[in-house]
């Protein structure tokens, strides 16, 4: 039996789209966004120099065939060096450029509806939906009410929000109800509780999530922690993680995974920041069992440096990511199966602040070398039940 590690770079996106221009930042269309080409070209033109210098160096991920899957994805010139790895690009069906529509896909489930969104103007939100977050809150009004980027949302009503006590409530592109509090002077076990209590009625509505966003701090040294909690809506089908804890296999979730999927055919799940889900993946790859399924994601490409266009930090995410991935390649066994994919872009070249709609690239360890081609993301939790001989479901094919 075989054990198959899951791995989704948040964010990570390689251009190419084919629908690209329907989806927006800004008013400007996403056609042309290119999250991973445009941190590698900014490097070469030494514009990404803040904590590292040069070229974008990552090596391992290369190897891999990123890069292959880069050109697949763009039509860019294909590297010179074979891949050692299994590569190809995958796209997306869900109308959504999302964490949920990306990671419900990818584990088997194309969203079966329309998100709902809140328009892009102040007060954003409905006149009672605010009432109740009030009354669940007990306070006599909130913060903010509009589309923001949570470090400025924190700039903006940090300072309001200590002396006031309200919980500041803003939205982005994505769908999405957030609400960003003080974890000392609001509380983080009230600013949780408040936001379980209401993702009922934002579900209903057929809002994805309910971010819980704690900080701390004083006024203009506020910082957000990793306390961060996700409530989204519960996948409506079984996904892959349903698929492997019914035929009695151990799941397991690194990072954000248990929010996503509501704990959704999870047995167990591990947090932290990146450095120490790296750890995580790394003590899961030296004891999971045999049959097992780890699900990991790592955020903060997508938290820290998409969102704040921050190219520089991107950068360096990256290269750390991929030196830590060369540390944990070798631990594993005979057999396994080490899946690297994305979510969604979120090109910090690119105009506004949110996500971007992209490929993935689909980078495979432990299955051979050479190209998958194009591929949807709904045959990566095909394929990986395939590996760990599991029956699929939906309405992916197994690229192996």
């Amino acid at each position: 039996m075989t054990r198959a590690f899951l791995v989704v770079m948040d964010s990570v996106g390689i251009g190419g789209a084919p629908d690209a221009g329907a989806f927006f930042n800004d008013g400007v269309p996403d056609t042309g966004a290119d999250t991973l080409g445009h941190i590698a070209a900014a490097c070469a033109a030494g514009r990404a120099e803040e904590g590292r210098s040069g070229p974008l160096q990552v090596p391992t991920l290369a190897a891999l065939g990123l890069f292959h899957a880069h050109a697949l994805a763009t039509g860019a010139a294909m590297p010179e060096t074979p891949a050692r790895g299994r590569w190809g690009a995958a796209t997306e069906v869900s109308k959504g450029k999302d964490t949920p529509s990306g990671h419900w896909e990818l584990a088997g489930l194309p969203v079966p509806w329309e998100w709902t969104y809140f328009p892009d103007r102040t007060p954003a939100f409905p006149p009672d939906l605010i009432a109740k977050t009030c009354r669940i809150a007990g306070t006599e009004g909130t913060l903010a009410n509009c589309h923001g980027s949570g470090t400025v949302m924190l700039e903006r009503f940090g300072a309001e929000h200590i002396r006031t006590g309200w919980p500041i409530c803003y939205t982005s592109a994505d769908s999405v109800f957030q609400i960003a509090a003080h974890e000392e002077h609001f509380g983080l076990d009230r600013l949780l509780q408040l936001c379980e209590t209401l993702a009922p009625t934002l579900h209903a509505m057929k809002v994805g999530r309910v971010i819980a966003r704690p900080f701390v701090g004083q006024e203009g040294a506020f910082q957000r922690t990793t306390n961060r909690r996700d409530y989204a809506i519960k996948p409506p089908k079984p996904i892959l993680t349903n698929w492997a804890q019914d035929a009695g296999r151990r799941v397991y979730g690194v990072g954000k995974i248990g929010d996503i999927f509501s704990m959704t055919g999870i047995d167990t799940v591990r947090k932290g920041g990146d450095a120490t889900l790296m750890g995580h993946l790394s003590d899961l790859i030296d004891e999971a069992e045999e049959g097992s399924l780890t699900f990991a994601n790592f955020v903060e490409f997508d938290s820290l440096y998409g969102h704040r266009r921050d190219v520089s930090g991107y950068a360096r995410a990256l290269e750390w990511f991929d030196a830590a991935l060369a540390r944990v390649l070798p631990k594993l066994r005979d057999g396994d199966l080490l899946l690297i994919t994305a979510d969604h872009g979120n090109d910090p070249t690119w105009t506004g602040t949110d996500h971007t709609r992209e490929r993935v690239p689909v980078l495979l360890h432990g299955a051979g070398s050479g190209p998958l081609g194009q591929v949807a993301f709904a045959d990566v939790a095909a394929s990986v039940a395939v590996h760990l001989n599991l029956p699929a479901q939906g309405p992916g094919g197994s690229f192996l």
